[in-house]
């Protein structure tokens, strides 16, 4: 049987379980069985282990959930069915599509004691309450749609994250199709090229001195005289910003440091314009640049074009706190009105969670192309850092220092490269620090071979921009003579 389940959804699903591709073989369907049955689905998923369970409403919304155990059945269906309740950490409900419209939010178990109800006549069912009971007995076929008798009523053991039921299913469980997945790790599926796609340093502590010292040693163009070079970082919620500075402060300071505020949620947890400086490891001084961490973009709310014209321009000051009931303006307090080369930004780096490029909302792609356009009047270079390379791939996820020879990281910076109208060469996979504990040297050249191209496109731009002032320059000296 093949499914309804479209490949964006399932690089989704992908992601948030966090382990790797899956195939999805899919074990029922309510559509391809005239009706939903509870029988039916435990002789279907029972013992078949993890799987996940998803609902196509007549609103066009998409909805559902993930548990890593198996079903099972207890209790009689002819008699009072008493079911038991089983334990999964791994759990989640999700969003996949509202109205017609991708919303892609997921929802971890809470109070694992509920992650799943099995009773012989029950289907899928998670939670107390229950946060998305299916069906129970069976229901039948009415001309092409199903009236589950179940019932959705979230955030008694899975995290709601502030949204209402209704936001998610629109308050109808009414479905055109239910489909329950097998989720099968897919076996050789990560290829790797027999030499690299992009050469790299040696991956050794030489090479990682190398580039610790280039920093180190690191100036803007003299003629300019600033104090340090200005990167802004931008991108959606969650894709990593704040970690990448984290990441690239941890390796000078010698352990793993947290100064950007940095976790899951609905909405960015970067709610304040941070200029931030690293501190050299010799001298203990600020090296010459500076990484700029803005909020995160969001499709109806988060960074926008005013905000993002200012930033470039140089008009925020540091530490200011974004509020979306007062957006930024002339009148906001600090604001600089005659912002000078050094307050302005010199490059912007864009940032993107690796394994979810494929499902980035249409809305913040259409901020980013607008934001490009702006760059592109400014001259200002754009470069793109992929977080979480190991995510999308086994063989990085056991060394990174395999990122430039695997070939699923390779097609993902073509796609990206694609989308955007970005260079390949101005494309970089990472991984940041996320559950480690102590330095790894080669998530360190990663970065900062990374960070090392982005500040040498920021001095292009600044040799670009004297170029053109002499030129100016030169053309008032003509027209006064």
């Amino acid at each position: 049987m093949s499914g309804k389940l479209q490949q964006a959804h399932k690089k989704q699903l992908e992601a948030w379980i966090g382990t790797g591709p899956k195939d999805f073989q899919l074990l029922y369907s309510i559509s391809q069985n005239s009706g939903y049955n509870a029988q039916t689905f435990h002789q279907k998923c029972d013992n078949e282990g993890p799987t996940v369970t998803v609902l196509y409403n007549t609103n066009n919304s998409i909805f559902g959930g993930y548990t890593s155990v198996n079903w099972n059945q207890t209790g009689n269906w002819e008699s009072e069915d008493i079911g038991n309740w089983v334990s999964d950490d791994k759990a989640f409900l999700f969003q996949l599509l509202y109205s017609g419209a991708n919303q892609y939010n997921k929802f971890p178990v809470k109070n694992t004691a509920y992650s799943i109800y099995c009773a012989s006549s029950y289907g899928p069912t998670f939670g107390s309450g229950h946060d998305l009971c299916s069906f129970t007995n069976y229901g039948e076929d009415f001309g092409g749609y199903y009236k589950l008798n179940g019932s959705m009523n979230i955030n008694h053991s899975y995290n709601s994250n502030g949204i209402q039921t209704y936001q998610i299913n629109n308050g109808n469980m009414t479905v055109t199709d239910l489909e329950v997945y097998k989720l099968v790790d897919k076996q050789a599926s990560v290829k790797t090229t027999s030499s690299p796609w992009r050469k790299s340093l040696p991956w050794k502590k030489e090479s990682l001195k190398q580039l610790i010292d280039s920093f180190e040693n690191y100036e803007p163009p003299d003629a300019l005289k600033l104090p340090e070079t200005r990167i802004l970082m931008v991108g959606p919620v969650g894709a990593g910003k704040s970690s990448f500075f984290n990441t690239l402060n941890s390796i000078f300071k010698g352990r793993i440091t947290q100064r950007g505020y940095t976790g899951s949620a609905e909405h960015s947890l970067t709610t304040v314009y941070r200029q931030y400086k690293i501190l050299s490891r010799t001298t203990k001084k600020s090296m010459r640049f500076r990484l700029c961490d803005t909020r995160g973009m969001e499709e109806t709310e988060g960074l926008g074009l005013i905000e993002f014209n200012y930033l470039l321009e140089g008009n925020v000051p540091d530490w200011y706190k974004f509020d979306g009931a007062s957006p930024l303006c002339t009148e906001t307090p600090g604001f600089i009105h005659i912002p000078r080369i050094k307050d302005k930004v010199h490059c912007v780096m864009f940032i993107f969670d690796c394994s979810t490029v494929d499902v980035i909302p249409k809305n913040i792609l259409d901020k980013i192309k607008d934001m490009q356009k702006r760059l592109i009047q400014r001259g200002v270079p754009q470069t793109v850092i992929l977080t979480k390379v190991d995510k999308v791939s086994e063989i990085v996820q056991g060394d990174v220092s395999k990122v430039f020879q695997c070939e699923k990281v390779k097609n993902v910076v073509d796609k990206v490269s694609q989308t955007l109208g970005v260079p390949r060469s101005n494309i970089f996979p990472i991984k940041n620090y996320e559950n480690e504990t102590e330095l790894d040297q080669n998530i360190n050249i990663l970065a900062l071979q990374a960070l090392r191209q982005v500040l040498g496109f920021a001095d292009d731009y600044m040799e670009n921009y004297l170029e053109r002032m002499e030129c100016e320059n030169i053309a008032q000296m003509n027209i006064k003579e």
